[in-house]
């Protein structure tokens, strides 16, 4: 082997080796074990040495070359990121997205890839095949969100020198026309509405415009019917079990569980500043939470002992919360119990925000009401709130009386 030239520490070394091409060594840190990172490189000529070496300074000086040590696969890296890493700092409901999109989609269909090689192309053709097996567009670009966070924080921590998920065309997601409830359908739901238990529930949605999550994490310390409001500071959380039956298996499913254990809690706090909000309450409504708190009073007695004082505005018949999932059933029910068409538990939250612009209310009250953040609550507002018939009617009535007068046209 050729005598190498000595120079300072830490420089890097540029020699040609007894096997006749040239090799470069450059130190960029230090490795896991305490001992200096070296990286190498061989090539036929010196100037193509010479030129590794300087990209690799390069990266060393501007952080984004990747670590030493196993090279991670996409898979190995997901399942790493999202049990190790992501699971402590986001939100359950977060977390769960983020666990089914590396089980069931990027694991099994594009984890054998290292990260370090991926190109945006392998992305974008993962995504094409998840449509053509049956994926809705929704899904793929929920998947392309996740895996963009994960390699976000893969390059952060040195594992790759660039995010290619950043570079890869997100799959084009078309926004359904959504046709909110008309005046009448409202009604009926209402008139249906109040034969249920819990019949404030409905009149909450179609009136207020409240998230299912906020309706139901409602407490009682958050309504004041003397002065005519309340305030939304929580949102439930979809419950996720155990089992209890450990000495003799039910064989069942942890939510099946006669001895099941609940193993998240109930609700969380609302996460935007916006989120958190105070919403006026009408007359009537407020009457009708009058009678449904003398009917949860009843229950209570009906309980005794049996009852759960966690003080839920809409509670089950013992106090306790309510399933998001009965909850949407119950939606379900009432819309083919009113005669009135299938549509999502959401939808009555566009009804309310059209019924608001209808009324000719001012955006910023309507964005505190609806609590929208102030960037993008214009934006929010086009999406909920449907030009509709009648102010359409209303503005072609305007048009006339300009251009013709109230006589009309002669």
């Amino acid at each position: 082997m050729a005598k190498k030239s000595r120079e300072p520490n830490g420089a890097a070394s540029i020699y040609k080796g007894a096997d006749g091409r040239w090799h470069g060594r450059v130190t960029v840190g230090v490795r896991p074990d305490g001992k200096p990172d070296r990286r190498h490189v061989g090539r036929k000529t010196k100037a193509e040495v010479v030129k590794a070496v300087r990209e690799i300074e390069r990266k060393r000086d501007a952080g984004s070359l990747s670590k030493p040590g196993e090279k991670w696969t996409l898979g190995s890296w997901l399942e790493h990121w999202v049990h190790e890493i992501a699971k402590k700092y986001v939100s359950e409901n977060t977390y769960d997205g983020y666990e089914v999109d590396v089980r069931v989609h990027l694991v099994p269909g594009i984890g054998a890839h290292r990260i370090d090689r991926l190109e945006p192309e392998h992305l974008e053709a993962f995504y094409a095949k998840m449509q053509c097996d049956g994926s809705k567009p929704g899904t793929a670009h929920h998947v392309h969100r996740t895996v963009r966070v994960a390699l976000a924080e893969a390059r952060r921590r040195g594992h790759v020198s660039r995010n290619v998920a950043e570079i890869a065309r997100a799959p084009r997601i078309e926004e359904e026309e959504i046709e909110p409830y008309r005046i009448d359908e409202v009604q009926s739901l209402l008139l249906q509405a109040s034969k249920l238990r819990n019949s404030a529930r409905w009149v909450v949605a179609l009136a207020l415009g409240l998230r299912q999550g906020e309706a139901l994490a409602l407490q009682w310390e958050d309504v004041d019917l003397d002065a005519g409001y309340l305030r939304i500071r929580r949102n439930r959380l979809r419950p996720r079990y155990r089992h209890g039956c450990d000495d003799e298996p039910c064989g069942r499913k942890p939510g099946y569980c006669p001895k099941r254990e609940q193993i998240r809690r109930e609700h969380k706090n609302t996460k935007s500043r916006s989120g958190r909000r105070t919403v006026g309450l009408p007359d009537p409504l407020i009457t009708l939470l009058r009678q449904h708190a003398d009917a949860q009073d009843c229950e209570r007695a009906d309980a005794g002992a049996n009852w759960e004082a966690k003080d839920y505005v809409f509670a089950s018949p013992t106090g306790g919360p309510l399933s998001p999932n009965t909850d949407y059933h119950v939606w379900k029910r009432l819309l083919r119990d009113a005669g009135v068409r299938d549509g999502r538990l959401h939808d009555a939250r566009h009804t309310a925000g059209t019924v608001l612009l209808l009324l000719g209310v001012p955006d910023v009250i309507v964005d505190t009401i609806m609590g929208w953040e102030p960037g993008g609550a214009a934006r929010m507002r086009a999406r909920y709130m449907h030009v509709t018939g009648p102010m359409l009617r209303r503005v072609a009535d305007q048009v006339g009386e300009t251009l013709w007068g109230s006589s009309g046209a002669e």
